[in-house]
């Protein structure tokens, strides 16, 4: 991981602390281009837009799909502040990005910051997801993880959870 990667990954966890700060699950997502100009970033929405599909990666890849094509989309990087749900990561393959950049691991996440016992936790890593793709993927990550899990300190405990 080079300096780059390191200033969008915190760039990620700076979208991600915004949708906390207006309630929504502390998660956020930015595109660049080839040569590492931004492109997009998309934070979560699921509370806010009452959508339960709008994780970050999820809305930045409705962003990005309609600006952009899957060539160009092939030569960009996504950067998440935690590693995607098996939808977010569906929704990359989809878009046919080429290269994911994540703090926090999914793992770590179910592990250590949500409360025990969710029934509605996936645990299924995004590795596994890609692990199924004809096409390759770079991933890259968990990447400066006590960054990423500080972003949901103090969140979950008191936040409504999906159903």
């Amino acid at each position: 991981m080079n300096e780059t990667d390191m200033n969008y990954l915190r760039l990620a966890m700076t979208v991600a602390r915004r949708a906390k700060a207006k309630g929504n699950h502390p998660f956020g997502a930015v595109l660049t281009d080839q040569d590492g100009k931004l492109l997009w970033e998309a934070e979560n929405t699921v509370e806010t837009e009452r959508d339960c599909t709008g994780h970050a990666e999820t809305n930045l890849m409705r962003l990005a799909s309609q600006h952009y094509d899957a060539e160009f989309l092939s030569a960009c990087t996504l950067y998440s502040s935690t590693e995607p749900c098996a939808m977010c990561a569906t929704a990359i393959i989809w878009g046919e990005v080429g290269r994911l950049v994540y703090a926090l691991s999914a793992e770590r996440f179910y592990t250590k910051v949500l409360p025990p016992h969710q029934p509605w936790s996936f645990r299924l890593s995004c590795r596994e997801v890609f692990a199924r793709l004809t096409r390759p993927v770079e991933i890259v990550g968990p990447m400066l993880e006590d960054e990423g899990e500080e972003v949901h300190q103090g969140f979950w405990s008191s936040a409504p959870l999906p159903e």
